[in-house]
C-alpha cells in the first residue's frame, strides 16, 4: 500500500516542467562554451589558456544543483513551515556580510568564497520562500492595510535594502516584484496593489537615481545608446549589433563576433550571443522555453493541495519568469541596462543551484497535489 501512495505521488510529479528545464540546462552549457571560450583565451588572468574553464565549472555547478534538485523533491514542502524563522534568519545572515567589505564605485564585490557564492542569490530564494509560507499563514487578514500591506512592505523593504546596499539594485528589483505577485496572489485587494505601486515604483525610483551611475544608465537609455555608442551606451549598442548580425537563423555555433566585444559574453550578454549565434529562430525558441516554464510552473500552483503550495509555487515560477524576461529586455534595449544573467542558461553557480533547487521544490509541491478523482470532490 505505502509503495503504491509513493508509486502515485511519483506519478503526479510534473515531468514536463523538469523535461523544460533540462532542455535549458543543454542549451545552457553549449551556449556557455560558445559564448566563453574565445572570452576566456583573450581575457587571461586565471583562465589563460584554458577555453574550457568556464563551461567545466558550469556542468560541476549544474552536476551540484541537480544534487539539489533530486533532494528537495522529496522534501516535503510543508516542513518549510516549521523553520520559517530559521530561513528568515539565515537569510539576513547572508547579505549582512555583504555589507563589511570594502568597496567603491569602481570596484564593486557582490561575491563570496573567492567569487564562488553570490549570497544575493541565495538570499532571494530564502526570501521567496518566508514570504509565501508567511502569507499563507496570514489568510484573510492580509485584506487589512495594518496586518497585510505594512507589515509586508517593512519585510520586503528591509530584506530588498539589504540587497540595495551590496550594491545589488537588480537583484532587489527582481525581489520586488516577485514578493509582490505572491502577495496579490495571496488575496490582497485592489486598493493595497494601488498604494504599493505609487510607494514602491516611487522608492525604486529614488534608489535608481541615487547612485551616479544608476541615474546615467536611465538618462542614456532614454536619450537613445546610440548617442554615445562609444561610451556609457557601448554594451547596449554591441547587445543590439550582435542581434542584428544573427538575423534569421544566426551565423553559427562559436562564429560571434561581438562575443569579444560585449561584457560578459557568458553571463550577463547571453541572449545577445544567443541572437548572434541562432539568429532569430534561437531567440525564440529560448524565449518558448520559458513561456512553457511559465505555463508549467502556473499549472503546479492551480493543482496545489493547499495555499502554501500554491504561494510557493507562483514565488518560484515568477523569479526566474521576471528573471529572463529583465535579461532579455536589457539585450534588447527595452529596459535601461543592469546586469543580470538568463536562468539556467549563463554562466553561474550561486544563480544554477538556486533554480534547479527551486525545481526540486515546484516538484515535490506538485508530488503533493490531490490525484484526479480528489480534485473533482473538492
Amino acid at each position: 500500500m505505502v509503495a503504491n501512495t509513493r508509486s502515485e505521488k511519483l506519478g503526479r510529479a510534473d515531468w514536463g516542467l523538469l523535461f523544460v528545464v533540462l532542455a535549458l540546462l543543454v542549451v545552457g552549457l553549449v551556449m556557455v562554451y560558445s559564448a566563453s571560450y574565445g572570452f576566456a583565451l583573450s581575457k587571461g588572468g586565471p583562465f589563460e589558456g584554458r577555453p574550457t574553464y568556464f563551461v567545466k565549472r558550469q556542468v560541476i555547478f549544474a552536476l551540484v544543483g541537480i544534487a539539489a534538485l533530486f533532494i528537495l523533491s522529496r522534501v516535503d514542502y510543508h516542513l518549510y513551515g516549521k523553520y520559517a524563522l530559521w530561513i528568515l534568519g539565515g537569510t539576513v545572515l547572508m547579505l549582512l556580510p555583504m555589507l563589511l567589505i570594502k568597496r567603491s564605485p569602481e570596484n564593486v564585490s557582490r561575491w563570496l568564497l573567492g567569487s564562488s557564492v553570490q549570497p544575493a542569490e541565495l538570499a532571494r530564494m530564502g526570501a521567496t520562500v518566508y514570504i509565501a509560507i508567511w502569507l499563507a499563514a496570514k489568510g484573510e487578514s492580509i485584506r487589512k492595510i495594518s496586518l497585510g500591506l505594512v507589515p509586508f512592505a517593512l519585510l520586503l523593504g528591509f530584506i530588498a535594502g539589504l540587497i540595495v546596499m551590496q550594491p545589488n539594485f537588480s537583484t532587489a528589483v527582481l525581489l520586488v516584484a516577485t514578493a509582490t505577485t505572491v502577495f496579490f496572489t495571496a488575496g490582497a485587494e485592489m486598493k493595497q496593489l494601488l498604494i504599493a505601486f505609487l510607494f514602491g515604483g516611487l522608492a525604486l525610483v529614488l534608489v535608481a537615481l541615487a547612485a551616479p551611475y544608476r541615474s546615467e544608465r536611465v538618462i542614456i537609455w532614454i536619450q537613445s545608446p546610440f548617442t554615445d555608442a562609444s561610451g556609457k551606451g557601448f554594451q547596449v549598442v554591441q547587445s543590439l549589433v550582435a542581434l542584428n548580425n544573427g538575423s534569421w537563423f544566426g551565423v553559427g555555433l562559436g562564429q560571434s563576433q561581438q562575443k569579444f566585444n560585449v561584457f560578459a559574453p557568458h553571463t550577463d550578454s547571453l541572449f545577445a550571443i544567443i541572437g548572434e549565434e541562432l539568429g532569430l529562430f534561437g531567440t525564440l525558441l529560448v524565449i518558448s522555453l520559458y513561456v512553457l516554464w511559465t505555463w508549467r510552473g502556473l499549472r503546479i500552483a492551480l493543482r496545489a493541495s493547499d495555499t502554501c503550495g500554491m504561494l510557493l509555487a507562483v514565488g518560484l515560477i515568477s523569479w526566474v519568469t521576471f528573471q529572463a524576461a529583465l535579461h532579455i529586455a536589457v539585450a534588447t534595449a527595452s529596459t535601461p541596462p543592469t546586469g543580470t544573467v538568463l536562468p539556467f542558461l549563463s554562466y553561474g553557480g550561486s544563480s544554477l543551484v538556486c533554480c534547479l533547487a527551486s525545481v526540486g521544490i515546484l516538484l515535490n509541491i506538485s508530488r503533493r497535489s490531490p490525484a484526479p478523482k480528489e480534485e473533482g470532490t473538492r
